[in-house]
């Protein structure tokens, strides 16, 4: 999964252990996010959304899809 979190984090100027308080996860959680060493869970990923104040797919693009050519054969 290809995420935006770091980006969007620091374009809010907040810090990791800051969103980690605001989505309920420990700073680690988010560190081990930014650097694509854990996928966060469903739940996660809407309250990282949510804080954020974008759609999920903003946030979290599938790596799988967004491989895919628009006729949906691999590129």
């Amino acid at each position: 999964m290809i995420n935006h979190v770091k980006t969007l984090r620091t374009a809010l100027g907040w810090t990791q252990a800051e969103l980690g308080a605001r989505v309920g996860v420990s700073r680690q959680a988010i560190i081990a996010i930014e650097a694509d060493r854990h996928d966060p869970s469903l739940e996660l990923a809407f309250r990282l959304a949510a804080a954020f104040q974008r759609p999920v797919e903003a946030v979290f693009v599938n790596a799988f899809a967004a491989a895919q050519s628009p006729n949906g054969t691999s590129e």
